[in-house]
């Protein structure tokens, strides 16, 4: 798959350090893959929860924080949406952003 964008998770781990290390394995292991719907997905991140419009979200660092993807599986592309603390996913409609 091919992930937008890597400047979000970037920035993102240079701001909370403790991240770093999820971020880049969960980048990794997503670039190796060709998913073709959600299942797919759930196979590799079993706490992977679906949402309308092919989105998924994906639980970092022990449900710590949270990954909004936009999931183009025709495309074979990821848009990484949102990514915050398990607080801020709290204030933001995953469906929309």
């Amino acid at each position: 798959m091919r992930i937008h964008n890597l400047k979000t998770l970037r920035e993102f781990w240079e701001n909370h350090t403790d991240t770093k290390g999820a971020l880049q394995t969960w980048y990794k292991t997503v670039e190796k893959e060709e998913w073709n719907c959600f299942n797919d997905v759930k196979k590799i991140f079993g706490t992977a929860d679906v949402l309308p419009g092919n989105r998924a979200v994906i639980n970092i660092k022990g449900n710590n924080y949270r990954l909004v993807l936009k999931i183009h599986y025709d495309r074979k592309i990821v848009y990484i949406r949102f990514l915050g603390t398990h607080a801020e996913y709290d204030k933001i409609n995953a469906e929309t952003v």
